[in-house]
């Protein structure tokens, strides 16, 4: 039989191992421009929100955290100090976190927008890449919310029995019956594990279905369960050897910035004099503190992208495999773009 059309990355047929692999680093390699671009916009806007926070945080508790760095270690600091201090670290905290939420939702977003035109052989832009992303982030961050929320629930399971057995054998048994309780609990948790991972296969192409087909969260995660029903072991492998992959890319791309950051904090503590102020430390440290988010920069996009890839393309796979979407999408690299084929 001839081979199977093949307009873009991957084949479209019944994907292998080295089909979704190889469409993975292929789309990488052909629109790392877009992926890039997507991730820098939005991991970098997260940095310089959180660094305009930090910025207020200090200029609002800047005298009290002066006055709390200029206490000796047999001194303890008012509570009209620690207060402002406490709070402005919270507020950047707060803030930090749900910026980095909105920045991890468009990357997961543009990831399968360019998936789509790159498994049909179409080029596209940073601007479309984005716009399609930022539209689809409110569905996006929705649909890993409940994910997160499905997936705890086990473990809640687990704890409030596990704090329920302690103090039960604290009250009611010595010390060698609370061990065989804690033991009990212990083994509950190992029986927790699996179903938790078993959700997480069980909806992991949810964030696909919701950007590619622009389903809400709970359609995604229906769809999500109806495509990896009956190939779930295969599901599970694929995506648990591309996070290993991605884990052990982001590791080694950020060892050159880890030795690049050092060298520069000590050139610039070389600066220091015998007893610097606060905003000598920071300033000579700043080098090392750049160099360091960058490469967390890079780090996060790889270890994010990558993964979501290989999600991607196990999603496309599934539908080939179990809705005949290869004749389909052959169809639609020859005729102009209009996200069609992808339709629920």
């Amino acid at each position: 039989m001839p081979p199977p059309p093949k307009p873009g990355v991957i084949p479209l047929a019944p994907l292998k191992l080295g089909d979704i692999l190889g469409g993975a680093f292929s789309t990488m390699g052909r629109h790392w421009k877009q992926l890039l671009g997507v991730g820098a916009a939005a991991y970098g806007g997260t940095l310089v929100v959180v660094a305009i926070a930090a910025v207020v945080a200090y200029s609002a508790a800047g005298d009290p955290l002066h006055r709390i760095l200029a206490l000796s270690a047999d001194e303890d600091p008012a509570s009209s100090d620690l207060v402002p201090v406490l709070i402005g670290l919270g507020a950047v905290w707060l803030i930090g976190t749900l910026t980095f939420l909105i920045a991890t939702a468009v990357v997961y977003a543009a990831v399968p927008a360019v998936l789509q035109e790159a498994v049909l052989g179409r080029p596209t832009t940073f601007s479309e890449v984005w716009r399609r992303a930022w539209s689809r982030v409110p569905s996006l961050i929705g649909t890993v919310i409940l994910m997160g929320l499905i997936m705890m629930v086990p473990v809640v399971l687990l704890m409030v029995g596990f704090f329920a057995l302690v103090i039960g054998a604290i009250t009611l048994s010595d010390g060698s019956g609370a061990m065989l309780w804690t033991l009990f609990a212990f083994l509950g948790a190992l029986a927790v594990a699996p179903v938790s991972v078993w959700l997480w296969v069980k909806f992991s192409l949810a964030p696909s279905v919701a950007v590619i087909e622009g389903q809400g969260p709970v359609m995604s995660l229906r769809r999500s369960s109806h495509l990896v029903r009956g190939d779930w072991w295969r599901v599970f492998g694929i995506g648990l050897l591309a996070f290993l992959m991605a884990g052990l890319a982001s590791y080694v791309i950020q060892i050159p910035f880890t030795f690049l950051g050092v060298f520069s904090g000590v050139i610039g503590g070389a600066g220091l004099d015998d007893d610097p102020n606060p905003a000598a430390i920071v300033l000579a440290m700043s080098g090392y503190v750049v160099i360091m988010a960058l490469g967390q920069l890079v780090g996060q996009f790889i270890a994010t992208a990558f993964p979501q890839l290989v999600t991607g393309l196990l999603y496309i796979d599934r539908r080939m495999r179990t809705e005949n979407l290869g004749p389909v999408l052959a169809e639609a690299a020859a005729t102009p773009p209009d996200h069609g084929p992808y339709g629920p």
